[in-house]
């Protein structure tokens, strides 16, 4: 195995983990990222890749939020069940469009200039409802237990916009979409990383499925150190986020992805 190859695995983990749970778009820094970084694997295996790598993001949310997740032997089960049903029904709509036109979608949008313009949009988006709840607090939901399904199926139309328009940031789309129906920064972020469960596994088990399981044995090293980097890295990104927004708000991710989406528009349009 070259350690070259597993070198660049670590790197690919490492901005997976950092940009999956940030609303600054993984797929955006992704698409970067491989201009200047090649593996040297199959475009099927690295079509394949982009998505499995999540798999180790989901496993931190699992871990760090496993007392809060797990309803057996919870002493309000009901209450997490209840949590539950209502994450299905808000990755039902990105659930279907998802298994009926995820290769349309991904042919007719995923490429640099349309990845270039959700990040811009979605970072103004970020900047002015924060300006305008700065001036208006519209913050009505404060726990998990109050997330109706009403709201659910709101973030989970934002979810959509995430599933279909590539740069968009799912965490960004869904925390956007909840800030913007009232709901607290704290509780938009951990509704946002309890939805990547089902929403992950279910778009990772497609990619398996596709790609087949005859990986070689440099794929599933390749694979593997990938995995095991996001997991890694996203456990930090998650403590971190959790506490950076109980004393900030998320302008400066959009800025953030204002200043991204110039470069990847300029990159792809005099560069690439």
């Amino acid at each position: 195995m070259d350690i070259i190859e597993i070198l660049k695995a670590v790197l690919f983990g490492l901005v997976e983990g950092i940009t999956e749970w940030l609303p600054v778009s993984s797929t955006g820094h992704m698409i970067l990222l491989d201009e200047f970084v090649k593996l040297k694997v199959s475009p099927e295996f690295w079509e394949m890749f982009l998505v499995v790598i999540q798999l180790g993001a989901i496993l931190a949310v699992v871990v760090l939020f496993f007392p809060q997740i797990w309803p057996f032997g919870h002493k309000d089960n009901k209450a997490v069940w209840q949590l539950w049903f209502k994450i299905i029904a808000a990755c039902l709509p990105a659930a279907v469009v998802g298994l009926l036109l995820d290769d349309f979608f991904e042919s007719l949008f995923y490429n640099g200039f349309c990845v270039a313009v959700a990040l811009i949009v979605f970072g103004v988006g970020f900047i002015v409802i924060e300006d305008r709840n700065r001036k208006n607090p519209r913050e009505k939901i404060q726990s998990l237990s109050e997330i109706t399904y009403p709201v659910a199926l709101i973030i989970g139309m934002f979810q959509l916009i995430a599933a279909v328009f590539p740069g968009t940031s799912r965490s960004g789309a869904t925390i956007l979409g909840a800030l913007l129906i009232g709901v607290s920064r704290t509780v938009a972020a951990e509704f946002t990383f309890f939805l990547a469960i089902p929403v992950m596994l279910g778009a990772s088990l497609l990619k398996l499925l596709k790609f087949g399981f005859s990986f070689t044995g440099n794929e599933l090293v390749i694979l593997l150190v990938g995995m095991v980097t996001a997991f890694l890295v996203s456990v930090a990104v998650i403590r971190f986020l959790m506490g950076y927004i109980k004393k900030h708000d998320f302008k400066i991710f959009g800025w953030y992805r204002i200043l991204l989406g110039l470069i990847v528009l300029l990159y792809f349009s005099f560069l690439g």
